[in-house]
């Protein structure tokens, strides 16, 4: 970093918000390079004020993104890079998480209810009480707010509503019917690298240099992460993990439907006039977010490295199986009555075991939307390309391999959503500093972890995880619990995720039946 900045050859630089549900980030690029210059993260706090909620403070989560970008510039200056070189901004977030504006003030009108939220109700009755907000409201406030921001998203993040028609990239009339939302309350939808609008930031901060910076780039974080990773081709693939885990395949201009349990989403839109590109996805709820637990919750270890030791330490669970069902089992099972269970206990189990149980069950997790995924691409995959904070625990990649029994690349650069971010805004018509040309991208370097364990073993430890999630599965029901304790089912997101996934999937089978 330093010594980049010693040499004074920086060219065009471009910063990325990375706004996820553990943090927020703002990071810097040379899109010469690609190389990171610098960046800064601040930790999020989560509510759970009753059984199965998870909220967080919209209002923090905003500020978070203003001290970052502040605490950028001034490391920025520190190393004598010119901060009058960002050309624009990217912004990668977390989806689906529900925020509602109101827009005379710009104040939130409630916490933001995370994606991980199990107040749902079962029936789509509960969802018609309530009015889905948008993620992106970072346009909204970073160019202006209530005074002139521009309230737009993008066709990665609109087609996670269940409001949005995929095929035609807009606002879906029926569907806003249906579930009683009038259209024009909704954001703009605009493609994922374009000029959106312009920052505005205090000029008594350092970071009001960025004033009048372009915001040109916009992605749903695992979207971002995709084109980090520089997917661009049918059959390419990769798994990211962080809070939760999220394989992602780009199969092409045309929408691909499952038969096993993924999800067919927008994977981008590199510019107004260019055509969209679809995913399958293969989503799961709880990938760094059980590290967290066992910190937070049961406070075996202090931080992640401290996991990866405990882990290390045995180097094999004894039997003891981990299904981290804690908002219930996504992809491939949708399965909302299951709940986290510990099983496979014996005097001989300690800490050190549960918490190589629990990078284990990571692996499994990964290993189930992989095969879903080679069923439905018809085509198995050769190796596994990996990014996020976790794939820093070299045991865990060591493991996901012994337990895919392939090969697991990571590349050196971890934050691929935020550079995917930045990519798409440096590429933007009107900025053009970063191209997209497969031969002008800068070669990745990789570090590579070859299966190890005995293909038998692997599977008969895999087979015994297996058994543990089906005792994981119908552990709660939409009966309200006593004492007038409202259900933990009696909210938005996870109904809303489950609900909507579920609708995709019935809808685009019956919209595919009648088209033929």
């Amino acid at each position: 970093m330093t010594a980049a900045a010693q040499r004074g050859t920086m060219g065009p630089l471009v910063g990325a918000i990375d706004q996820g549900t553990s943090s927020s980030r703002f990071l810097v690029f040379n899109a010469n390079t690609a190389e990171l210059l610098s960046h800064h993260q601040v930790e999020l706090k989560q509510k759970f004020p009753k059984e199965g909620w998870v909220e967080q403070d919209a209002s923090e989560i905003l500020q978070s993104v203003y001290e970052c970008m502040e605490k950028t510039c001034e490391k920025l200056k520190q190393l004598n890079i010119d901060i009058g070189n960002i050309k624009a901004i990217g912004i990668s977030n977390q989806r689906e998480t529900t925020v509602v504006w109101d827009k005379t003030t710009g104040k939130p009108l409630y916490d933001a209810i995370v994606w991980l939220d199990l107040r749902t109700q079962s029936t789509v009755d509960k969802l018609l009480e309530k009015i889905p907000g948008h993620d992106k409201s970072f346009f909204k406030s970073l160019t202006g707010g209530k005074d002139g921001g521009v309230h737009c998203t993008d066709v990665t993040n609109a087609s996670r509503t269940l409001l949005f028609n995929i095929h035609s990239l807009d606002w879906d009339a029926n569907l806003c019917n249906f579930f009683d939302i009038p259209i024009d309350i909704l954001p703009t939808v605009r493609s994922s690298s374009e000029i959106y609008g312009l920052v505005k930031i205090s000029p008594s901060l350092t970071s009001g240099a960025l004033t009048g910076v372009p915001i040109s780039g916009s992605l749903g974080d695992q979207s971002a992460a995709l084109v980090g990773q520089m997917c661009f081709k049918d059959g390419q693939a990769k798994n990211t993990y962080g809070t939760g885990l999220f394989l992602l395949c780009n199969t092409g201009h045309k929408p691909a439907l499952s038969e096993h349990g993924l999800l067919t989403t927008v994977a981008y839109q590199l510019g107004r006039d260019k055509p969209a590109c679809y995913a399958l996805e293969g989503s799961v709820a709880i990938g760094g977010a059980l590290v967290r637990w066992l910190r937070d919750n049961l406070g075996i270890a202090k931080s992640a490295n401290e996991i990866e030791m405990l882990a290390a330490e045995v180097g094999n669970s004894y039997g003891c199986c981990f299904v981290p069902a804690f908002s219930g089992l996504y992809a491939p099972y949708w399965e909302p009555t299951a709940r986290g269970i510990i099983c496979g206990l014996t005097q001989f189990t300690n800490k050190k075991h549960i918490a190589y149980a629990a990078l284990e069950a990571v692996c499994f997790q990964t290993r189930e939307i992989l095969d879903a995924m080679n069923k439905d691409c018809g085509i198995p995959l050769s190796q596994l390309q990996v990014d996020g904070g976790m794939t820093n625990n070299k045991i865990l990649m060591q493991l996901q391999a012994d337990i895919l029994c392939i090969p697991v690349v990571k590349t050196s650069m971890p934050e691929t959503s935020a550079l995917g971010a930045a990519m798409a805004a440096g590429a933007a018509e009107g900025v053009g500093v970063w191209s997209l040309n497969p031969d002008d991208l800068t070669a990745v370097t990789w570090e590579r972890f070859e299966p190890q364990l005995d293909p038998k073993e692997s599977e008969c430890r895999y087979a015994k995880w297996k058994k543990a999630v089906k005792k994981s599965m119908g552990w709660v029901t939409s009966e309200p619990h006593t004492g007038g304790e409202t259900s933990i089912f009696c909210s938005l997101p996870l109904g809303f995720f489950i609900m909507s996934n579920l609708l995709m999937l019935i809808g685009a089978k019956y919209i595919s039946g009648t088209s033929k």
